[in-house]
C-alpha cells in the first residue's frame, strides 16, 4: 500500500476511526465499517475505496483533495463516489470540477449532493446520517451517523410468537424504529454548533475540533471565527456522554508536546479516560 499521507487509527467498539486533522493544513476522516468519510482536505491512497463522503464546509484544508479523490476512482475504474456538501456550495463546486476537468482533460464522474440542516440521508437499511448547522465563517454542517433497528412495540410484549405473526400478516406494523447515535462529526465550529445538536453529546464516538488550548488565546475571538478552545470542553464536561471523544484540528501555532502538556494539566483525567487528542 502506498503511504503518502499521515493517518492515525483508533478502534472502538467495532468501529475504526482513521484520519488526520490540523488547522489550516488538512483534515480527512473515515470509518471503513460504516463506508463513509468526513472532509477531503487530503486523500490518503488507502481511503480511495470509501465511496460516501460528507463535507462539513468549503475551506481548502477540508476540500482541496476532492477532485483528486474523484479522479483516482475514475482511473481505477471504481463507481463514481457520492459526496454530500452544504447546499449553498453545490453550484460553486460544480463549476470548480468543470474547470479542473478542462485543465486535466479528464472526466470527473461523481454525485455532488446538497444537504441542509435537519436533512437526513439513508445510507442503508441500518444507517442514517443527519446534518445540523454549525457555527463557522462559511456555510458549515456537522453530521451524526445513526444505527437504526426495529423493535417490538410495547403493546405486543408478552404475546406468543404465533399471535405476533398473525397480527403482522394482517398488515399491522408490530415494530417501531429505534435509533442510536454511533458517530458524530462536528467539523469546524464555535461551541454553538455542538450545543445546538444534543445527539453529538450522546454519540458513542464524537470527533470534535479543539483548535486552541493556550490561555493567551481569547475565547471570544476564537468563537467569532468559528472555533473551539480547550476551555469549551472543560465547561461542558458534564454533558459529554460519549464513550470516546476525539479532539482534533489543533492549531499549528502549538507544538505537539505543548498541546499535550496543557491538556493534561487542565484535564488530568482526560475526561475519565475518554478524551483522545489527535496529533
Amino acid at each position: 500500500m502506498i503511504e503518502n499521507l499521515p493517518v492515525s487509527t483508533i478502534h472502538h467498539n467495532g468501529l475504526t476511526i482513521e484520519g488526520y486533522s490540523r488547522a489550516a493544513v488538512q483534515t480527512y476522516w473515515r470509518c471503513p465499517e460504516l463506508r463513509l468519510g468526513f472532509d477531503l482536505g487530503a486523500q490518503p491512497w488507502s481511503f480511495m475505496g470509501t465511496e460516501n463522503w460528507f463535507v462539513s464546509h468549503p475551506h481548502l484544508d477540508h476540500i482541496a483533495a476532492l477532485p483528486v479523490y474523484i479522479a483516482r476512482r475514475r482511473m481505477m475504474k471504481m463507481e463514481p463516489p457520492r459526496i454530500w456538501l452544504p447546499a449553498e456550495t453545490i453550484e460553486t463546486f460544480e463549476k470548480l470540477l468543470k474547470c479542473i476537468s478542462r485543465l486535466d482533460r479528464g472526466r470527473l464522474p461523481c454525485e455532488l449532493l446538497p444537504i441542509e440542516p435537519g436533512q437526513e440521508v439513508e445510507l442503508s437499511r441500518e444507517l442514517v446520517v443527519t446534518a445540523s448547522r454549525t457555527k463557522h465563517t462559511v456555510p458549515s454542517l456537522g453530521f451524526v451517523v445513526w444505527e437504526r433497528r426495529r423493535k417490538l412495540k410495547p403493546e405486543y410484549h408478552g404475546l406468543p410468537g404465533e399471535k405476533i405473526r398473525d397480527i403482522r400478516l394482517s398488515g399491522v406494523d408490530v415494530t417501531h424504529e429505534f435509533r442510536m447515535p454511533k458517530l458524530a462529526y462536528l467539523g469546524d465550529s464555535a461551541p454553538q454548533g455542538l450545543d445546538d445538536c444534543p445527539a453529538m453529546f450522546e454519540a458513542e464516538i464524537l470527533i470534535a475540533e479543539m483548535t486552541f488550548v493556550a490561555a493567551r488565546h481569547r475565547k471570544d475571538k476564537i468563537h467569532k471565527f468559528g472555533h473551539m478552545h480547550l476551555d469549551d470542553f472543560i465547561d461542558r464536561r458534564a454533558r459529554f456522554k460519549n464513550q470516546l471523544i476525539i479532539a482534533a484540528h489543533l492549531s499549528t501555532r502549538y507544538h505537539d508536546d505543548q498541546i499535550l502538556k496543557v491538556v493534561r494539566r487542565r484535564l488530568p483525567d482526560m475526561l475519565d479516560g475518554r478524551l483522545r487528542v489527535w496529533l
